[in-house]
């Protein structure tokens, strides 16, 4: 059937290759149009789970966790953070059709009035003590928010901190913390100096400073509009939102980082890292191919031939994954360098019987014909071989796998009718020259594999030892089952999420459940806090402060006392030149006299850093109208906002469910009452060990609880049981077909023995290297048998067209096989250079897989069939 197939692809040929060339022009311009990438991780698994049902349920409930871009604002100080997102936000406000909901909780009015509250009793105390003892202070900033005003302060500050080191028994407390604000402020000169950005913290001034990353942090949650009929979403919303953050300035060298991270954000540059990936392997690939193409056919005409039929066939296989199954997703992105690694075996294996006839001086067509009734059998049942492989991770619940396996190994099928139809044709068109054989050729295989059949019983034996050391690694492989590890660590939004995931106070991974009602949340919040795993358990009851009343009263008092000198509307007049200048003086010998006193010695080190720091710039300030405003612009400039904040946090009223802002209790409570529930972990989950206890103990309580840690845990099992049921499918099934075909339990058991050695040295370096299976590598074993078994399959195929088995030595077949395996190994290769973590190392165990078959069947099939004869 096969000979007359190629047969007719031969008489019309000019019709198959201008058919070839229209459906594939066709198909080009179609994958094109309709071409979507799917980045989401979770829909590499099957919608049909039990977990996966359950997170569809919340995100139907709770949609604005969903496709969002997180707005990760650092600073040098608090006051730097609060104006940049202030700033950032009301620009993001200003357009609402393409940022949509701008969620800036701290930034809300309701948690600037009764932020106070949620501080602890023992904070609470404290900074209203602070407060209290620099309220004459802060009413003159109030009314003088100046150079003149501050440092007149500081010299008061100074004055009092004499009296109180004169004073026998006296401790050295200023009302303020004179050592801390002076080094606070001669840090910022001493910027000033050398030109470097800073600004005074007035925030920390007030409140103290606090060891901390959170108030040197906020974050805003964005739902912005994405563009699904293109491939990247959010290109439009995260270039203007790059554009809006470089033309407010808010970058290093203004003092803030901004950095853009969540669910949508990640896709993107995660889309992105694929695409570069992809795109960068397949052309590397088709270069390595075209390279060894070149070496092993020696023939120009056969290497168009060959490249000219794999584009076609490529092409055709990307049209068909569209059409079947409308976009694809991370793991079946990889299918075109998969392809382009095995469709070319089959224009290898042809060709190179083709110009095995041709050097015998026959006519074109029986070349053809010889070549096909001598290959063609090998190169279906090699398709069919591969192809079960492939389609063995369908029946599974890995969408992800089953998606890339139905285009694969379609694809396979799809090469193989193109070597079969274009490929004959190509020749006919461009027929091979005859050509003499090199002298590598001639030597250099059937040197090495004879040599191996001679000495066949101790090539088996070490062979067989190096497979039982290897069987002695096999149970330290593990299973990588965080999902983060398969994203480019160096993209921002991944990086970004990995500081947070670090960070227990900002960390994602954590369990979330539906409680029935408020009451119901409490009593399971209870049980969980008490598991000695969980940190915190956070509902809408964590955003009603406790001890209200005495926190209430406490506030109430520090208002009586600060509120009035706050209120005050009478200001100063702006002062001169002259009076800021002459203020500086004052504070230059007040700076002295502390120095040289019998204060506590940090008072005295910050009092003479900071009287150094104005030394350096004592020449430009004199007098110098810029400098001294650049001075004022550093010391003073947060300090307007920071007293408004203060007063409007003084301002508070108790806090029920009523008063909490929409805001929040939309994210806390369903449509349908139902109440959100966050579990936190009291260790970093993304130790597996730490994961699986976190997860099983929450679920003993809340069975149907979800959330990063459950969709963590289950899916590494799903995808664990999805690998042992595909492997198990594609032994069997190939096992079966080699049976069927080759008739000969003998023989089917000598084409898998290589393969079952080259698995376990797989697996044996994978530990070595530390390279644990993945999501996306666990296709390699199952993999392995599927292509493994092709170079047995034509070495026994063709012994049996030889008078004797050490006959296939001399042919075309072991240079077929030995190129084919390079053309692959090449093809896989060039995926192991890809940034994305999860493809690389898919390419990195594919290149070892298919590497350690080669040298294996070359070695262990040889040998076998030697000892086989001689018996």
């Amino acid at each position: 059937m096969l000979v007359q197939w190629v047969e007719i692809t031969r008489r019309f040929a000019v019709l198959v290759v201008i058919a070839s060339l229209l459906l594939t022009a066709l198909t080009a311009v179609y994958f094109v149009q309709n071409v979507k990438i799917n980045t989401d991780t979770d829909d590499m698994l099957s919608a049909e789970l039990p977990y996966r049902q359950r997170s569809k349920e919340f995100s139907r409930l709770f949609p604005q966790f969903s496709d969002n871009i997180l707005v990760v604002i650092d600073g040098a100080t608090p006051d730097l953070v609060d104006d940049a997102t202030e700033k950032l936000v009301k620009h993001l406000r200003s357009q609402p059709t393409l940022f949509g909901s701008v969620y800036d909780p701290v930034g809300l009015k309701f948690f600037r009035q009764n932020g106070l509250l949620y501080l602890s009793t023992e904070e609470l105390f404290d900074l209203t003590d602070r407060l209290a003892e620099a309220q004459p202070f802060l009413g003159t900033l109030w009314k003088d928010p100046s150079l003149r005003g501050l440092f007149g302060l500081i010299s008061l500050a100074i004055e009092e901190s004499l009296k109180k080191s004169n004073t026998a028994g006296a401790k050295d407390k200023a009302p303020i913390e004179i050592a801390t604000v002076l080094d606070a402020m001669a840090g910022v000169i001493e910027a000033q100096a050398k030109n470097q950005f800073s600004r005074l913290s007035w925030q920390n001034v007030m409140r103290g400073q606090t060891d901390s990353n959170s108030v040197n942090r906020r974050f805003v949650l964005l739902k912005p509009a994405l563009d699904f009929s293109s491939l990247q979403p959010a290109t439009a919303a995260m270039k203007k939102l790059r554009k809006i953050i470089a033309s407010l300035s808010l970058t290093q060298d203004h003092g803030v980082r901004v950095r853009l991270s969540g669910s949508a954000a990640i896709a993107q540059e995660e889309l992105k890292s694929v695409e570069t990936g992809m795109g960068i392997a397949a052309g590397l690939s088709l270069t390595l191919v075209l390279t060894l193409l070149i070496l092993g056919l020696r023939s120009a005409r056969l290497v168009v031939a060959t490249i000219s039929t794999l584009i076609a066939g490529l092409v055709w296989t990307a049209g068909f994954a569209i059409f079947a199954l409308g976009q694809l997703n991370l793991m079946s992105v990889t299918f075109a360098v998969l392809f382009i690694g095995l469709s070319v075996d089959f224009g290898i294996h042809f060709s190179l019987r083709y110009q095995e006839e041709m050097n015998r001086n026959v006519s074109h067509a029986v070349a053809l014909g010889r070549a096909t009734q001598s290959v063609g059998g090998s190169l279906v049942l090699c398709a069919i071989a591969a192809a079960i492989a492939f389609f063995a991770f369908l029946p599974t619940a890995y969408v992800g796998l089953a998606e890339l396996g139905l285009i694969a190994g379609t694809g396979m099928f799809i090469a193989l009718f193109a070597n079969l139809t274009v490929l004959p044709a190509l020749l006919t068109l461009i027929p091979s020259r005859i050509r003499r054989r090199r002298a590598y050729e001639e030597v250099l295989l059937p040197a090495i594999l004879p040599s191996i059949r001679h000495h066949a019983r101790p090539v088996l034996f070490g062979c067989l030892s190096v497979g039982l050391l290897a069987g002695i690694l096999l149970p330290k492989a593990h299973f990588d089952f965080d999902p983060l590890n398969l994203r480019d660590p160096k993209t921002e939004s991944l990086s970004t999420l990995l500081e947070l995931v670090n960070d227990t106070q900002t960390s994602p991974y954590a369990i979330k459940f539906l409680a029935k009602n408020r009451n119901e949340a409490q009593e399971i919040s209870r049980k969980l806090k008490a598991l000695p795993v969980v940190k915190e358990a956070r509902s809408i009851e964590s955003f009603i402060p406790s001890k209200q009343k005495q926190k209430i009263e406490t506030i109430n008092d520090i208002a009586l006392l600060l509120v009035p000198a706050l209120s005050v509307t009478k200001r100063e007049t702006p002062p001169s030149l002259q009076d800021q200048t002459a203020a500086l003086v004052k504070l230059r010998k007040d700076l002295g006299r502390l120095a040289d006193s019998s204060a506590h010695k940090q008072a005295r080190n910050s009092a003479r850093r900071l009287a150094g720091a104005l030394d350096q710039l004592e020449k430009k300030i004199t007098l110098n109208k810029s400098v001294m405003a650049e001075l004022q612009t550093r010391l003073i400039s947060s300090l307007p906002k920071r007293l408004n904040r203060l007063r409007e946090s003084l301002q508070v009223e108790p806090v029920t469910l009523k008063n909490l802002p929409p805001e929040i209790k939309s994210r806390f409570i369903a449509p349908d009452g139902r109440v959100r529930v966050k579990v936190y972990p009291k260790e970093n989950v993304r130790d597996r060990q730490a994961l699986l206890k976190f997860v099983d103990s929450v679920r003993t309580i809340v069975p149907e609880a979800v959330g990063p840690p459950v969709v963590i845990y289950e899916s590494s099992r799903t995808v664990i049981n999805a690998f042992i049921y595909a492997a198990a499918i594609a032994v069997s099934c190939i096992m079966i077909l080699l049976l069927i075909v080759l008739r000969s339990l003998r023989d089917s058991l000598f084409v898998f023995a290589p393969i079952t050695l080259a698995a376990l040295l797989t697996v044996a370096i994978s530990v070595l290297i530390d390279l644990p299976f993945n999501f996306a590598n666990v296709i390699v074993l199952p993999l392995l048998f599927g292509l493994g078994v092709a170079s047995g399959i034509h070495f026994i195929l063709r012994e049996k067209d030889e008078t004797n088995s050490a006959g296939v030595l001399y042919t075309s077949t072991p240079r077929a096989v030995v190129f084919s395996a390079l053309t692959t190994i090449g093809s896989f290769g060039s995926i192991a250079l890809s940034s994305h973590s999860g493809t690389a190392s898919m390419g990195i165990l594919l290149t070892i897989a298919i590497t350690l078959t080669l040298v294996c069947t070359l070695l262990v099939l040889p040998a076998l069939m030697a000892l086989s004869q001689n018996k």
